[in-house]
This record gives C-alpha cells, structure tokens and sequence, in this order.
C-alpha cells in the first residue's frame, strides 16, 4: 500500500478500532466485573444490616421461632437471588434458605477454619452444597455486646458474569454504531485534507511542465487556500521570471548583435582591402567605438549581477555632492552642445555633504544625465539641483523633453526596458542605467522616484543621507 494520506487513515481507523475492541473485552471486562462485585458487596452488606437490625434482634430474644425467621429469610432469597445462612458462634449453620444442597447443622468451620474472619470472599465454592462458585458476604451479630452469631450471603458469581456480558455487549453494539461514524470522520479529515493535497501536487506538476495557465481553485480550510493562492503566486513569478529570461536572452542577443556585425563587417572590409588604406583610421575608429559598447554592456550586466548577489561593497564616505554634480555635468558639455543643450545647477547650499559611496552616486547622475539628454529636444535645458529637508538631501535631475508615458512609468526600472520602440533614439543605449540606479539607491537605504509628462519632460529625484560634520 502507497504512504498516502488515506492509507495512513485506513491504518489508523482500523488500529483504533481493533485496539478498542481489544481493551474493552479484556481490560473494559475485568473493571466493569470489578465494579459489579463492589456493587453487589455493597448491596449484600445492606441487606445483612437489615436482617440484623430488623429479624434477628427478636430472634436473640425469643420473640420470633428460628422457623419463622427462615420464612422471612427464604423471602428475601426469592426476591434478591440471595442464599442466606444463619450461623451460632461455634460456626454451625442454623439456618440454610435454599432447598439444594442445604447446609444446615454443617459447621462451617470444619468447610474452611478461615472463612467467618473474611468479611468478603470472591471465590466460595463448597461443592457439597453449592452446584457453582459463589461470592460471599459475612456480618457479625452482636448482641450486648457479644458476637451471638453471623449473617451469610452468598450470590453466585456465573450471575455476576452474565450481567458483565450483558452489558459489555450492550457497550460493543454502541461500538459498532460507533464505527461508522469513526470511519465518516475520517472521510471527512480525508477530504479536508488529502484531496487538497492531491490538487496541490496536481497543480505543481503542471506548473512544473510548464502549463503556468493551469487554475489551481482549493476549497475549504484556510490554510490550504493560503497554500494554494502561495503556490499560484509562485507559478505567477516563474512564469514572468520565464518570460523575463527569454526577453533577455532576445535583448542581449539584440544588443551583442549590432556591435558584433560592425566589428565583423568593418574588420574583413579591412582585411580584404575593400576599405582603402587612406579611409582606415575612420573605420578603425568606428570598431574601437562598437567595442566600448561592448564593454559598457558587459560591466553593467556584471554590477547588476553583483548588486543581486547581496554582496556589493560600498565605500560610505563624507562628500560633497554639489561637487561631484559639476564634476558629472562637464563630462556632458560635448554632448550638450551638439544638441545644443543647456545644463542649469542650482545648489541649496553652497557646499552640502551627503554620507554615500561617491563613486556609486557618481554613476547615478551620470546615468540620470545622460538619458535626460538622451530624451531632450535641441535647444531645451536640463536642470540638476540640491535641495536639504532635515537629515536628507534631494538630487533632481529634470529635462523638459519626450517624456515618459504613463503605461512605462512602473517599466523603466526593469532591465532593458527602453520606451522607445526602435530601442532608443540613438540606438545606443543599454537599457541597463536606470536598472543600476535604482538599485545603487536603494543599496545607500534610500529612494528614487520619477515624475513625468510625456510632451512635457521627467524629473527623476533621490535622496541621501546629509551628513553629520
């Protein structure tokens, strides 16, 4: 049989179902007869204090015969199923109520020597004058103070036994009600349990395949539908992460491709002579621009992988950030004025120093810059500026070019996404900048947020830490 959850529940049923059965026919026998001996010991000493407070009182004193007294003991017999012997203190039997086997004048003394100084006996069995075992009961007479006989009970212990197994079988016919109701239990843990678990592993067999369309619907406890809504939610990742592989693989390729065909078609131009030797240095130059491409791709794929890793180092030192902005900005002045750009800085401060890794917040503006300028119509401007609120500095960079469409606002942060169809205006451009700033912000514990209009332009601000000095 298969380790399953209803296999596991069979077993069960039937180890608490035998196991019950067993402890109630012997250990549920052996208290239940226990409990009928006390019973009935208690209801023989009863009727021996009513026999001795109410027969033999006259008796002692001559007012009622020893005939009549057996009369009213023989009643008692009838109705109790209770042999009764009367007994003188020498041990002789006065008076026996049964008609077999009756004991009277034998002296119990020479039966067992022992038996008047037991008050109770679970095994009597004289077998001259009982025909089965009985128990007994035995109650001292006194009178004036003196022992003047003894009041013995005997029952017989077959009836003690019927009336255990009359009831033992009146508890298993409860039992075998029971059963069913124990074996609709655990259908019912079964379904609560096992087939949402066979759904569960159903569902991860199809997501495993890769049929991330598969609708996983569980009813029921809670906590497997919080299982349940988890495991489609992951489904949901894989499934994007999926398609996020195959978009890079396309963008990488798309990226490693235009390069490539450059050098390799620039490169046997050369060789095969097609190019003159005159025009070579142009060509050579064009090959040396592709690799740097290259390079530039390969560095930043390189510094988001180590970002995710969890493992980037970061040099927190005390700087001034107004100063690193105008360090930034002149390696843009080329590029600003063939476009014919204007880059205004406006400081808060003359000086304001921020505690953050320079080199790292070095490349956010520089990314931040260049893909305002990037974006900016010729002849507009682009203003980056400092702004102190409490212990943090604002950096914004605003352009007042394309802008941002409202649908790519939430994209522009995921790796090679670029909002321009033809893969930027340029055409250069990796895809990777704002993916690197993004995640170098938020490796300083602070926040990047952009707002813009498309026709009207972006703004791009992120906070630092001001320092302390």
């Amino acid at each position: 049989m298969k380790k399953t959850i209803w296999a596991r529940l069979v077993i069960c049923y039937l180890i608490i179902s035998v196991s019950f059965f067993v402890l109630l026919n012997t250990y549920g026998m052996n208290i239940l007869e226990k409990r009928l001996k006390n019973d009935k010991f208690e209801q023989m000493y009863q009727e021996a204090q009513l026999i001795s407070n109410e027969y033999m009182n006259y008796f002692f004193n001559d007012k009622i015969t020893l005939e009549s007294l057996a009369t009213q003991l023989r009643s008692i017999d009838t109705f109790l199923d209770m042999r009764i012997w009367i007994v003188n203190p020498d041990g002789t039997i006065i008076s026996d109520t049964s008609h077999s086997k009756n004991a009277r004048n034998v002296n119990i003394n020479e039966l067992n020597p022992n038996f008047l100084e037991n008050i109770t006996s679970e095994y009597t069995f004289f077998r001259a004058y009982f025909d089965e075992p009985m128990i007994s009961f035995t109650q001292p007479v006194t009178y004036n103070y003196k022992v003047r006989g003894y009041i013995v009970l005997h029952t017989p212990l077959t009836f003690l036994e019927k009336e255990a197994n009359r009831y033992l079988d009146m508890i298993n016919i409860c039992f075998l009600i029971f059963l069913p109701i124990l074996f609709i239990v655990f259908l019912y843990i079964h379904a609560v349990t096992g087939i949402p678990m066979q759904r569960l592993m159903k569902a991860a067999m199809e997501y495993s395949s890769g049929n991330y369309n598969y609708t996983l619907n569980l009813k029921g406890l809670s906590e497997y539908q919080n299982l349940g809504a988890a495991i489609s939610y992951m489904a949901s990742e894989i499934s994007k992460l999926e398609d996020y592989q195959k978009k890079f693989v396309a963008n990488i390729s798309h990226d490693f491709r235009s390069p490539l065909t450059s050098i390799k078609g620039y490169a046997e131009a050369i060789k095969d002579g097609t190019i003159p030797h005159d025009m070579q240095d142009k060509y050579l130059n064009i090959i040396l621009f592709e690799t740097e491409r290259l390079n530039k791709l390969t560095s930043s794929l390189l510094e988001l992988n180590s970002f995710e890793s969890h493992g980037t180092f970061l040099d927190i030192v005390s700087f001034d950030i107004n100063h690193i902005i105008k360090k930034t900005a002149e390696s843009f002045e080329g590029a600003c004025r063939n476009k014919k750009i204007t880059l205004n800085l406006v400081f808060s401060s003359k000086k304001t120093y921020v505690d953050a890794d320079m080199g790292k917040i070095q490349q956010v503006l520089y990314n931040l810059i260049d893909n305002a300028i990037k974006f900016s119509h010729t002849n507009s401007r682009i203003k980056v500026s400092t702004e102190e609120k409490g212990e943090k500095v604002f950096v914004s960079v605003k352009d007042y070019g394309a802008g941002i469409p409202k649908e790519s606002l939430k994209k522009i942060w995921d790796r090679f996404y670029k909002t321009d169809p033809s893969r930027g205006k340029d055409k250069r451009g990796t895809g990777l900048g704002l993916s690197i700033t993004k995640e170098i912000i938020q490796a300083h514990n602070e926040n990047i947020n952009v707002i813009s209009t498309e026709g009207v332009g972006s703004e791009f601000i992120f906070s630092l830490t001001k320092s302390g000095k």
